[in-house]
C-alpha cells in the first residue's frame, strides 16, 4: 500500500505532535534549503501515525495537540508504521498515550464496561496484558451491578487489577507496535 493510497485524515481527529524536525532529516543528503520540515504524529481517536511535510515556517512543538485543519502549515501528510517512526519520536510515543488515555478517561473506562466476547472462548478482556479468566469474570460481574465510572473506581472495585489505565496504555502500544496482531482492540488497523 502506497503513502496516498494508506488512510488520509478528514481532519477532525485530533493529533499529537511525536517530533519535530525543523529541518528535515538528518539522513537527507541534499543541501539545508532543499529539506522540508517534519512532523510526525499520532491522532487520538485511531491511534494512526503520520509524517506531515511541513511549510518552512511551521511552528510547533513536541506535545502540542491540534486538530489536522487547524494547522495551515500542513503540505501533505502520510500514514507511516511504527518502524518508521525516528527515535525521538518513538520515544515520545508511550508519553503520548499514557496522556491520550488520562484525557479521555471516560471513553477508555466504558471500554471495561462494553467490552464484548470475540469468540465462544475469548472475550475481549482477555487481550488485555495481565487480565485472565477470574479477573475477567470479576470486571464482567461488577459492570453487571454498576458500570465504572473511572478508572480509580475499577481499581477500588476489582481486586487484582492493578492501574487499569497503564493495562490500556500497554495494549495500546503492543497494536502500534505489532503489524500480525490477530485482533485490533483499540488501534484502528490498515484494513479498518
Amino acid at each position: 500500500m502506497t503513502d496516498d493510497e494508506r488512510d488520509e485524515s478528514d481532519g477532525t481527529e485530533p493529533i499529537v505532535v511525536l517530533d519535530f524536525l525543523a529541518h528535515g532529516r538528518t539522513e537527507d543528503d541534499r543541501p539545508q534549503y532543499q529539506k522540508e520540515p517534519l512532523a510526525y504524529v499520532i491522532d487520538t481517536d485511531d491511534f494512526q501515525l503520520y509524517e506531515l511535510i511541513m511549510d518552512s515556517g511551521a511552528d510547533i512543538s513536541i506535545g502540542d495537540s491540534f486538530d489536522f485543519s487547524e494547522q495551515d502549515d500542513i503540505v501533505r501528510q502520510n500514514g507511516i508504521d511504527y518502524e518508521d517512526l525516528p527515535s525521538g519520536a518513538s520515544s515520545e510515543l508511550d508519553y503520548a498515550i499514557e496522556e491520550i488515555v488520562e484525557d479521555n478517561q471516560e471513553r477508555f473506562v466504558d471500554y471495561f464496561n462494553d467490552a464484548q466476547p470475540i469468540t465462544l472462548r475469548l472475550h475481549q478482556l482477555n487481550l488485555l496484558p495481565g487480565i485472565g479468566e477470574k479477573l475477567r469474570n470479576d470486571i464482567l460481574d461488577e459492570r453487571k451491578r454498576k458500570p465504572f465510572e473511572s478508572f480509580e473506581e475499577l481499581d477500588e472495585r476489582i481486586d487484582g487489577l492493578h492501574s487499569p489505565k497503564d493495562v490500556l496504555v500497554e495494549r495500546i502500544l503492543e497494536e502500534i507496535k505489532e503489524d500480525d496482531l490477530k485482533y485490533q482492540l483499540l488501534v484502528r488497523s490498515d484494513d479498518n
